[in-house]
């Protein structure tokens, strides 16, 4: 099934098809050509030789099993980030002419860190469905850098990131509002009220957030501008797992005030000396189109 025949000639019958491009893309998310299939709606046997004509079309073998797996060759992987680039572009145009036909219906595929999905997000898409109904909003989850990444890819249309984040320069980037840091910290080892200083907040046991996103590095460099080099005893991707321990008392923490909403049982809410916030904005590629969906997104989350 995924021998290579001899390329075509080089006019315009000889280029890949959306869908070709898309059964290929689909194959290695999924790993295998009757999962991808499924996801696209077609037969195996309609997915499989929309494989083989790409294949053909290019001249070069793209997929292989390997452990009962479906993986990109060599030139598979050489080919999937432009196979990706050009599938979203093509979907771009779709969504360009169904915005004229229709302002009800569309699709948006939206990247976010996992605090902003727990605590940001639900009344955010609440108003994108009352304000567009037929929008389908597609969620998917990593650190700023991560989404940065899937956004230049085309993998997703818009990604709501922390500044400044690897890879945004290379994005169009909407500023959306500053978020503010608190230190969290266990009811037995809280201060007096007012301002916790690097110096204060170093000396206790830390519980702070893996060191791979945008967020923990502006940590690192507030304790380092205040003359401490911090010593975390745990670092964790997750936010709430973090509240807990602080509540246990095993330490204390520094996190966005969006994952601060109301009191911490056992635990206090202390503002951070000298102040820290995180920027917050979206991303999205230079050419990608402003539609409704993007700007219903973008005022529910400045709102």
């Amino acid at each position: 099934m995924l021998d290579p025949m001899h390329p075509r000639g080089t006019g315009a019958a000889s280029l890949p098809t959306h869908r070709q491009l898309r059964t290929f893309l689909a194959a290695v998310e999924t790993g295998g050509i009757s999962a991808a299939a499924r996801r696209l709606g077609l037969t195996q046997p309609a997915a499989s030789q929309q494989v083989r004509e790409l294949e053909r079309c290019l001249g070069v073998r793209l997929l292989e099993r390997v452990a009962g797996r479906v993986v990109p060759t060599a030139a598979g992987e050489a080919v999937l980030a432009p196979a990706r680039r050009v599938a979203a572009a093509l979907e771009d145009v779709i969504a360009a002419s169904v915005a004229h036909r229709s302002a009800e219906t569309g699709r948006l595929r939206f990247g976010t860190g996992a605090t902003a999905c727990i605590y940001r997000l639900p009344p955010v898409l609440a108003a994108l469905r009352a304000g567009m109904p037929g929008l389908e909003v597609r969620i998917e989850t990593g650190n700023s850098a991560a989404v940065c990444e899937r956004v230049e890819q085309g993998v997703l249309d818009v990604g709501l990131v922390t500044l400044p984040a690897p890879g945004a320069r290379r994005l169009t980037i909407l500023p959306l509002q500053d978020d503010p840091l608190h230190a969290l910290i266990p009811e037995a080892l809280a201060p007096a009220e007012g301002g916790v200083t690097p110096a204060v907040l170093g000396a206790m046991p830390l519980i702070l957030y893996e060191p791979a996103g945008t967020t923990r590095t502006l940590i690192d460099a507030w304790f380092r501008a205040g003359g401490v080099e911090p010593q975390p005893r745990m670092q964790l991707d997750s936010i709430e797992t973090i509240k807990v321990l602080v509540a246990g008392g095993l330490g204390a923490s520094v996190m966005p005030g969006m994952a601060l909403p109301g009191p911490v049982p056992q635990a206090c809410i202390r503002p951070l000396d000298p102040p820290l916030a995180r920027s917050l904005a979206l991303v999205v590629r230079p050419e990608k189109r402003r539609d409704r969906g993007l700007r219903l997104l973008e005022a529910a989350l400045a709102g």
